[in-house]
């Protein structure tokens, strides 16, 4: 799906913590925030897109996930964590080229096309991908492995980042045609930002065929590169972006100005953004891959550069004034989101208490994000019971709600908006707080389902109150609107 990814180290961020989050950008995919307890976790499971069918380990643990309400198409699992507090998104739909698809294609399914002819499923793909791994690892590097072996078994069938965290490190996975891969560690200090484009711009080829201590890769990649004549790099530097990724005039629009406004926001000074001398533009297709930011960034920042239209630019689609260039990029936060989570594994507090999952629905740039436990064994019903039914109940539909009506009528809502946004992750933050504080005082971690409770009761009150609030500005720019005074 077209996505937003961003990946924070745990000297990048202002608590210590790992990080990594992106917005699940489907086709206005309904979502809801679940747990899945082991019982619940196939042992054998199968494809609805691809036909793939996989026997899974006979051991998996609990883990949360954000499924699709609708299941025609599959789970879609998106995002979670799981109880060794390892963390969890996939994917980003990433961007390949012709050289890499015709040497390695991707793996589609091949229906039979005449009596007697066999099907021949497809590999795995963003359907599957966090259902066949996040129950069975016990570190991010684990998930790389993990993964690893499927893609080398059964192929995939599109292009794909995944990203995974636990507390000390956090693991980028890029997949390369059909079966190959390579995946690198973040630096500790750095911010990694993915557009939905093959994002790294350097790979040490000698460390992930040595002690593998910060890259990995398929164990053939460097044949496969020369045998295949993928390198396109100059100068003896190896750079992944110019050999398995693309430069098309849609990346362009679609993806670059994004790597280009999140960078402008991580480094400001290290880099001019703006003017006929920039380092970059929007239409750039060297911005680095990862900044060291010149200041740490919180969830906070994650929740704002994920939700951003160009703000401060005159590309903001919501401008009053026509620019020229008005709306001309693929904003980073768009009408289209299921969910968007941020999964934080935290230092310093017990394991029990590690795992943070910030839980936003449908569009960024409108809606909130909502703190909570994942080391429990349910999820309150505010996050878990959705359906397909529209309804004021639920986190899903009310975000939904007050994101197309607060879009109509952006002028006069965006005040009731912003003030939402920054009175839940307040009292989000306050919750959190108070909850560690009584859990580990007590040594009574149960109390994490407690803490859920009352953080989505907080989440209910604000949103109902906000959706009041934008109902209201919206009904009075109806175009409908008449008064006696008109006349």
């Amino acid at each position: 799906m077209p996505c937003t990814t961003l990946l924070v180290g745990r000297k990048a961020s202002n608590d210590n913590s790992t990080m990594i989050a992106r917005t699940d950008d489907g086709h206005f995919d309904t979502k809801k925030l679940i747990v899945v307890e082991p019982k619940d976790q196939k042992r054998k499971y199968k494809s609805v897109l691809s036909h793939v069918e996989i026997e899974l380990p006979a051991e998996p643990m609990r883990y949360t996930s954000c499924p699709s309400v609708d299941t025609k198409d599959g789970i879609w699992a998106a995002t979670g964590i799981n109880e060794a507090n390892v963390g969890m998104t996939a994917t980003e739909t990433i961007t390949s080229n012709p050289r890499v698809l015709a040497a390695d294609p991707l793996v589609e399914l091949r229906k039979a096309k005449k009596r007697g002819e066999k099907e021949i499923p497809g590999g795995i793909g963003e359907e599957d991908i966090l259902v066949l791994v996040l129950p069975y690892i016990r570190t991010a590097r684990e998930g790389v492995l993990r993964l690893a072996e499927l893609l080398e078994k059964y192929g995939t069938y599109e292009s794909n980042g995944i990203a995974f965290n636990d507390e000390n490190e956090i693991w980028w996975m890029e997949t390369i045609g059909g079966h190959h891969w390579m995946a690198k560690r973040v630096p500790d200090d750095r911010v990694v930002i993915m557009p939905n484009q093959f994002g790294m711009d350097s790979f040490d080829l000698d460390d992930a065929f040595g002690k593998k201590e910060s890259h990995m890769c398929s164990a053939d990649l460097r044949e496969f590169i020369a045998e295949n004549s993928l390198d396109c790099n100059q100068g003896g530097r190896f750079d992944p972006r110019n050999v398995f990724g693309s430069h098309s005039d849609q990346d362009h629009i679609y993806n670059t100005p994004r790597a280009w406004y999140m960078g402008r926001f991580i480094a400001p000074r290290a880099y001019k953004w703006d003017g006929a001398d920039a380092d970059f533009t929007p239409e750039s297709d060297d911005i680095p891959w990862s900044f060291v930011p010149e200041r740490k960034l919180a969830a906070e920042d994650v929740k704002y550069l994920l939700s951003s239209n160009y703000v401060g630019t005159p590309y903001n689609p919501y401008l009053n004034q026509d620019t020229g260039v008005r709306g001309k990029y693929r904003s980073i936060g768009i009408n289209r989101t299921g969910v968007t989570a941020i999964c934080q594994i935290r230092n310093g507090v017990p394991d029990a208490i590690k795992g943070i999952e910030w839980v936003c629905f449908a569009s960024t740039t409108f809606d909130a994000a909502l703190p909570v436990y994942t080391n429990v064994r349910r999820m309150p019903a505010y996050l878990s019971n959705v359906t397909l039914d529209v309804s004021s109940e639920n986190f899903y539909w009310s975000s939904a709600m007050i994101g197309a009506l607060a879009d109509h009528s952006y002028n006069s809502c965006i005040q009731h908006v912003q003030r939402y946004q920054s009175k839940v992750m307040t009292e989000g933050r306050r919750i959190i707080r108070e909850y560690d504080r009584r859990m580990i005082g007590s040594g009574d971690f149960s109390l994490a389902e407690k803490a859920n409770e009352e953080l989505c009761a907080m989440a209910k009150e604000q949103t109902t109150y906000t959706l009041g609030k934008v109902l209201y500005e919206a009904s009075v720019t109806m175009k409908n609107g008449y008064n006696r005074a008109d006349n």
